[in-house]
């Protein structure tokens, strides 16, 4: 199984096209839904995993350019430093995956990078600095 991590723009005249739909039923893909902002008559946007065979995987991307979608690689990474983490846990309640977690017996917190959608609210929150990106 192949997966791809992309950034989608739809500009304003796919905005009402079953695009998700065709990735599924036509191609057999996989479709997660980390971040989306659609708005009818307005350029959209959706951040997604896509997880399918390697050449279904490449016709649904082909698909997608060909509809006149933007794609682009996710290339930004929200990352932990833990050396830099004092467990204060001031980025759990910001973090909308539940990404970051506490402990509740070790009050220590933890990462999970695949539950991260790079959302980004994280890297204010922490006032220590131990959440940051990588392009």
């Amino acid at each position: 199984m192949a997966k791809k991590r992309l950034v989608l723009t739809f500009p304003p005249s796919l905005v009402n096209t079953p695009v998700t739909y065709h990735l599924v039923k036509d191609y057999d893909l996989v479709v997660n839904i980390l971040r989306a902002r659609v708005t009818p008559e307005e350029e959209g946007k959706l951040v997604i995993d896509l997880e399918g065979e390697k050449d279904k995987l490449e016709k649904g991307v082909k698909y997608l350019s060909e509809l006149g979608v933007h794609i682009q690689p996710l290339a930004r990474d929200v990352t932990w430093n833990e050396e830099n983490c004092t467990h204060c846990t001031a980025c759990i309640t910001i973090c909308p995956t539940e990404a970051l977690s506490v402990d509740k017996d070790t009050r220590k917190v933890s990462f999970d990078k695949e539950k991260c959608i790079a959302c980004e609210l994280c890297i204010p929150a922490c006032p220590y600095q131990a959440m940051v990106i990588l392009i």
